[in-house]
């Protein structure tokens, strides 16, 4: 399988998801600069966190305009799989593959902490190699983590079940008490309703590897794999 892991300037989780998916699950990757225009040869997309442009105007604000973005609206919009982590959730709501929007965090400070995530939808090429109702101890590292949407497309995205992951506490609890930046239904992360892409804010990049303790971030990029093989195994 081969990913593309897309580099703004500013990224700096790029090189982090590259490495997960290549050292962690064998497979090929090519890191695509923002000025490329083609995703040519490309199985999957990673848009990876960090801050592009510095996150100048709003996260995800510039990057929006790069020349790669019209490429992957065109890859998205023929059923190719698109991950956004963190500041790559942003960049994918501006461009509007994914519905609503980021704002900061309730607190208004920057948050960087280990939470936990149930997964409330596992049949998704995402969340595939997860139990529907499983708990992931993920970490975040975001000051605009807040989702936020209007009621209409809160209740389509709950009625779709696209709403993928949620803010719990360790016995899967989804309680405002443990939300940590605000978020909208304690949303973590969420898919487009065709179902291949999918944005959220902790990172699975960096709790890939046993040496971190904790390797529940390696079955976000497992389940990708596994649903290209499901689709190219027929």
């Amino acid at each position: 399988m081969n990913f593309g892991v897309l580099v703004f300037p500013g990224s700096n989780c790029d090189h982090d998801c590259a490495h997960a998916v290549a050292e962690g699950l064998g497979q090929h990757v090519r890191e695509i600069w923002h000025q490329e225009t083609s995703l040519e040869g490309v199985d999957a997309v990673i848009v990876p966190g960090g801050f592009s442009y510095g996150d100048y105007l709003r996260t995800g604000a510039i990057a929006q305009f790069s020349p790669i973005m019209e490429a992957l609206k065109e890859f998205a919009a023929k059923g190719g799989l698109v991950l956004g982590i963190c500041n790559g959730f942003q960049i994918l709501l501006e461009v509007g593959l994914l519905p609503g929007v980021m704002m900061r965090n309730r607190d208004l400070s920057f948050i960087c902490e280990d939470v936990y995530v149930k997964v409330e939808n596992a049949a998704t090429p995402f969340t595939n190699a997860c139990e529907s109702g499983q708990i992931l101890k993920l970490p975040i590292a975001h000051a605009e983590g807040n989702y936020y949407t209007d009621p209409i497309t809160l209740s389509s995205l709950q009625a779709n079940a696209q709403v993928v992951f949620r803010y719990c506490d360790s016995d899967g609890q989804v309680i405002t008490e443990v939300n940590p930046n605000g978020s909208l239904d304690n949303i973590a992360g969420i898919r487009n309703a065709a179902g291949n892409v999918f944005g959220l804010m902790p990172h699975p990049e960096r709790c890939a590897e046993s040496v971190f303790g904790n390797q529940d971030g390696l079955l976000v990029f497992q389940s990708m794999v596994n649903a290209f093989t499901e689709v190219h195994s027929t």
